[in-house]
């Protein structure tokens, strides 16, 4: 469904993504993992189109998205749930829904998608009329996470969705990125919890320095000794 091919990307004069190539079958669930600074969202901020990439490509079941602008892009079926949640403090929840439905006109589709997302979020539909800045960490994750799938994604990007959250919270977060794998949504996982993330993807790439060091199945990689020293904590 997604595949990038020899990406590059600058900061001004700084080369912080050097060559990256990677894939996400359909219906896989696939993590970047890495340290902070390893060029992790980096990534993310280019497959969606908020950053230009120097050289390389970006196929979405075979389109270039480097053709088409940020803003359209969820059009072509791929949603972000960016990191630090970025959800409309002052917003209520459902309003924050409603925002990640911009491009339907269909009122009857937004409101079985909102539905949908209190399914998903039960939390969600107990605080609709909440502003989003009031609610606990993990609950605007949640939202944000939800505004996403307002448009029904068939891709979605997830960076750092544990970032700030209590180990209660990120075990929750992590049972509903899983809940949504096996509805069908085929999933990129950035995340610096490597052993959470390694534990329900099907695939993985390890990134050192806006590099892919590693590749290969989770299960194999988290039984590597690289990556166990590395971010496994053994």
């Amino acid at each position: 469904m997604l595949e990038v091919k020899d990406l590059n990307v600058f900061y001004g004069a700084i080369h912080a993504i050097k060559g990256v190539s990677l894939k996400v079958n359909d219906g896989e669930l696939v993590s970047l993992v890495g340290a902070n600074g390893a060029g992790k969202t980096t990534i993310l901020h280019t497959i969606s189109g908020l950053l230009p990439a120097a050289t390389g490509e970006v196929l979405l079941d075979g389109q270039n998205l480097q053709k088409i602008p940020a803003n359209t892009i969820i059009n072509k079926g791929m949603a972000h749930v960016p990191e630090g949640r970025h959800i409309f403090a002052r917003l209520t929840v459902e309003e924050n829904l409603r925002m990640g439905a911009y491009i339907l006109k269909d009122q009857n589709k937004i409101s079985d998608n909102i539905e949908m997302v209190y399914a998903h979020f039960p939390r969600l539909k107990e605080r609709y009329k909440q502003l989003g800045g009031t609610l606990s960490g993990g609950e605007q994750q949640m939202l944000a996470t939800g505004r996403a799938l307002m448009t029904n994604p068939k891709m979605l990007l997830m960076d750092e969705p544990s970032m700030g959250l209590s180990p209660i919270l990120v075990k929750e977060i992590f049972a509903i990125i899983e809940e949504l794998h096996k509805s069908g949504i085929t999933i990129l996982l950035v995340e610096q919890n490597a052993k959470m993330a390694l534990a329900i993807s099907d695939r993985a790439y390890v990134l050192e320095t806006g590099t892919i060091s590693m590749e290969g199945s989770a299960k194999v990689l988290s039984e590597d000794d690289r990556v166990r020293r590395a971010y496994l904590g053994a």
